[in-house]
């Protein structure tokens, strides 16, 4: 860090001269004069004692690390774009998947391009409802400072298929009936082909 540079006596009279030239900007102004005013002090502000903590320890109470609602209650909260009688009917699993992709065991490299082939794909041949299984993927937190999703794909697939060029071929996404996977598959409702 650089020490602050003060001005030399033939500095500071050249800069009090330029100073009385000078037309403020705003005249009904005053400008602070800032050598005067004293510098407030930090207002102290109450806290609470620390914990004592060793290294190695534990932390006392694990918060979860996610701050947006719930997967599943914000596929609840999204609107619903098809016919309301057939989504109850596929909500409650009336209604049969006309084909299914199983991307269990593969990465996310993976899954994009073959999600995207499937759904496409699905919607090229007329087909309406598909299931796509994601699993309800593997319980890794181990409590530490970077989080790590459970169920990376569980969690990626309704955010890929939101996004282009699946949300203009998807009419509607939600969790499966518990006879078709449960929370490790989704339901995708799809637009006619034109």
């Amino acid at each position: 860090m650089r020490k602050p540079r003060h001005l030399s006596s033939e500095e500071r009279a050249l800069w009090d001269r330029v100073a009385e030239r000078a037309t403020p900007l705003h005249p009904t102004k005053q400008a602070p004069d800032r050598a005067l005013s004293p510098k407030k002090a930090p207002a102290d502000i109450p806290s609470e004692p620390l914990p004592s903590f060793r290294v190695g320890q534990k932390t006392p109470a694990a918060r979860p690390h996610d701050v947006m609602r719930p997967l599943v209650d914000r596929l609840a909260a999204a609107p619903v774009n098809m016919d309301t009688k057939s989504f109850g009917k596929m909500k409650r699993g009336k209604l049969k998947p006309e084909a299914r992709l199983d991307l269990h065991g593969m990465t996310l490299a993976e899954a994009h391009p073959e999600l995207i082939a499937f759904i496409l794909g699905s919607q090229a041949v007329g087909r309406r409802l598909v299931l796509v299984i994601t699993g309800k993927g593997k319980d890794r937190d181990d409590g530490g400072p970077i989080p790590t999703r459970f169920g990376v794909l569980r969690h990626q697939v309704p955010q890929w298929m939101a996004l282009p060029p699946l949300s203009q071929a998807i009419l509607q996404v939600t969790p499966a009936h518990l006879k078709h996977g449960g929370h490790g598959a989704y339901y995708v409702y799809l637009r006619r082909s034109r």
